[in-house]
């Protein structure tokens, strides 16, 4: 049987540097369920799906085989066979990808491919809803969260070291909106699942939670 870890939480958390560096530590494969996503927008675009053609991305959906794998500890998101990771992170399939996730077909679809993928390998898993929809028999469950403060200025931190004019302000606001839109959307909304064990960390280093989530799985793992 294979063994899961779902991370889920807010926005500018940590959970992709988190769970990355959780699944290094334990051998799993780490699941970057964004990048899945956008891999699904790039098929959309790809099949020449406008962004407001409801039924047509529903209707295309269906088709698409995404699945990540991991060559020389390099994550590759695979698009019916296709290596595209280096096609994911255009700003054209990031809006797609923000419009075509909230469809309720591609989040079955893909709900579907992230299932199977953890049921034929050890995974690490980050997102909104692993542990409440995706992964809900996972073994360890964390919620990982930052007061909004934190997180912005760790956004901050990063554009500004990418040499980005950016204002501490507007980050944080946006973070607050982000926060809302993810707890109170249709399909799959944001919260703590009730097994899920509680990470705050504002106050944290990466290394700091990456251990704590490390002595979470083999307290289970032993009990």
């Amino acid at each position: 049987m294979t063994k899961n870890i779902a991370i889920d939480g807010p926005a500018g958390a940590g959970k992709s540097t988190v769970a990355r560096k959780v699944a290094q530590k334990l051998s799993f494969i780490y699941v970057d369920t964004g990048a899945m996503y956008r891999a699904m927008a790039l098929y959309l675009l790809r099949q020449k799906i406008a962004a407001e053609d409801t039924a047509g991305i529903e209707d295309a959906c269906k088709a698409a085989d995404i699945t990540i794998v991991h060559q020389d500890g390099e994550q590759q998101v695979l698009l019916d066979g296709e290596d595209v990771t280096a096609f994911l992170r255009t700003e054209e399939v990031g809006n797609m990808a923000s419009v075509s996730s909230a469809n309720g077909e591609v989040r079955r679809k893909l709900v579907a491919l992230q299932q199977k993928l953890a049921g034929e390998t050890d995974v690490v898993m980050d997102g909104r809803d692993i542990g409440t929809e995706v992964l809900p028999d996972a073994g360890v469950k964390i919620y990982l969260t930052a007061s909004v403060h934190t997180r912005a200025v760790r956004r901050y931190q990063e554009l500004r070291e990418k040499g980005e004019k950016v204002f501490l302000e507007k980050i944080e606001n946006d973070i607050q909106k982000r926060d809302e839109q993810d707890k109170n959307r249709e399909n799959s909304p944001l919260r703590q699942a009730e097994d899920a064990v509680l990470v705050d960390s504002s106050e944290m280093t990466v290394d700091q939670v990456v251990e704590k989530i490390l002595t979470i799985y083999r307290e289970r793992e032993t009990a």
